[in-house]
């Protein structure tokens, strides 16, 4: 159990920095840090360099050592320790954000607060998160905590696009001695499912579905998608908005249920409902209506089945697909994006061969990024001490859990992912999901999830490694 004098002291530092806290969430979460074209000092755009920069400036005022790793990545560090230093602590989240999509109540890059929650692009998903890893740090510097091993907080900028940002990290600087990233669900994360991003590149060209086009990016649940066709007469329905534009052409706007590609439970993917709707009526011509059926198959189960490359184990559990962007590609072909999490039993080659095999002569199935499964024993100190630092914060037995998202965290020779979304604890209906429309962050268990973080950076410091 945590000395009580401790827990005091912890409380009343958040009490006295919360207000600071959500203000320079708010600072991060004003910056579009979508990813873009490569510019100099840019790698991922100009939009994750300004939140770097600015988020390295935030740091400096907090009174760390903040440093710029040749614009791929960078950190604020507590404690002595240069470029080589090969024995530190780190955290490790992200300043990138996915694509905003259609549909917020107000500007996404403007922080707005209701009921206790913050709204706003990243306000969980990663840049909430570093500020709290940011705080947590400071509560040891204002503490003249002794450290037996400097601390990093790694700010990554790639971490939505390919990680390339760590990637480099770990060809020119030494990994640390142990890494949690903030940037899954609590208790803790000690396994992530495989994940396979792909493409699904139709061999026939446009008939009838002149144009197409839905998603923001490979790793989201799309909720709108629309399409240009060529059709008599159609009329719209629950899901489908059908509006002439001239004698014979017709555009189609589905709507769905958006979210995570790693939880498509109780989602609706707009791109699938599209699909079905122009089977449903006719619209598309003979090759054409073979690949819009292998859509439907592949939107209309992410369990996989449909598209035969369903899989289980007894660490991850179920696979998951889902289909992200659509459009038609410069050759003139549909192509839709893959994102598959799966679990030891399969892999990224295995799913592209079985799709190639079933869409033969109707698709050319292509997956290029494929990351195999990670897990870490649960016996290992390291993990110990973090999921003691939350229930004893939180006063519950958790135990922990695998995901089926991908964090900075499998990239790390020893590392975890720890918090603080609660999947478990309800939410207004106000309240969007990480890579959502209206992302919200509850304030009460940000401010929990930073008491958490202090306790666990603390026991850390205590381990011998």
């Amino acid at each position: 159990m945590v000395d009580k004098n401790l827990l005091s002291d912890i409380n009343s530092f958040v009490a006295q920095n919360s207000d600071a806290l959500f203000r320079d969430i708010a600072r991060l979460v004003a910056i579009d840090s979508v990813k873009g074209p490569a510019e100099p000092h840019a790698p991922f755009g100009k939009g994750p360099a300004a939140a770097l920069n600015e988020a390295l400036k935030l740091s400096e005022e907090l009174g760390f050592t903040a440093v710029n790793c040749e614009d791929m990545i960078g950190y604020a560090q507590l404690g002595e320790g240069g470029k080589d230093c090969d024995r530190y602590l780190a955290t490790i989240t992200h300043m990138d954000v996915v694509p905003c999509g259609d549909g917020w109540k107000e500007d996404p890059f403007t922080m707005r607060e209701r009921e206790g929650y913050i709204i706003g692009r990243g306000v969980l998903d990663d840049k909430g998160p570093s500020v709290l890893c940011l705080y947590a740090a400071k509560y040891l510097m204002d503490r003249n905590i002794p450290l037996r091993y400097p601390v990093r907080i790694l700010l990554g900028v790639d971490e939505e696009s390919g990680m390339g940002d760590v990637t480099y990290y770990l060809k020119n600087y030494p990994a640390p001695l142990f890494c949690f990233s903030p940037d899954a669900d609590f208790p803790l994360c000690n396994g992530e499912k495989g994940i396979c991003h792909g493409k699904m590149i139709s061999l026939c060209k446009p008939e009838n579905v002149l144009e197409i086009s839905g998603g923001v990016a490979v790793n989201v649940i799309p909720d709108k998608a629309t399409a240009r066709v060529k059709a008599d007469k159609l009329t719209s329905t629950e899901h489908v908005t059908a509006v002439q534009l001239s004698d014979g052409t017709w555009q189609l706007t589905a709507c769905g249920i958006g979210g995570h590609a790693s939880m498509p439970a109780g989602t609706l993917n707009a791109i699938g409902v599209l699909a079905d709707y122009i089977l449903a009526n006719g619209i598309a011509g003979t090759e054409e209506a073979k690949y819009f059926q292998a859509l439907s198959l592949l939107h209309n189960d992410p369990s996989g089945k449909g598209v035969g490359v369903d899989a289980t184990d007894d660490k991850f559990g179920a696979l998951t697909i889902i289909g992200g962007v659509i459009s038609i590609n410069e050759d003139g072909h549909f192509t839709q994006t893959l994102d598959s999490r799966y679990p030891t039993t399969t892999s990224g080659a295995k799913i592209e061969a079985t799709m190639n095999e079933k869409f033969a002569g109707i698709a050319q199935v292509v997956c290029p990024r494929d990351t195999a499964p990670f897990y870490m024993e649960l016996d290992k100190p390291e993990v110990q001490a973090c999921l003691a630092s939350y229930n004893d914060i939180t006063g519950e037995d958790a135990k922990p859990f695998t995901i089926g998202g991908g964090t900075y965290a499998r990239d790390f020779p020893n590392a975890v992912s720890f918090g603080p979304e609660h999947h478990d604890r309800p939410t207004p209906d106000f309240a969007g999901p990480i890579h959502g429309i209206d992302e919200a962050a509850c304030k009460a268990d940000l401010l929990e999830a930073l008491k958490i973080y202090i306790l666990a950076l603390l026991r850390l410091e205590e381990l011998d490694y």
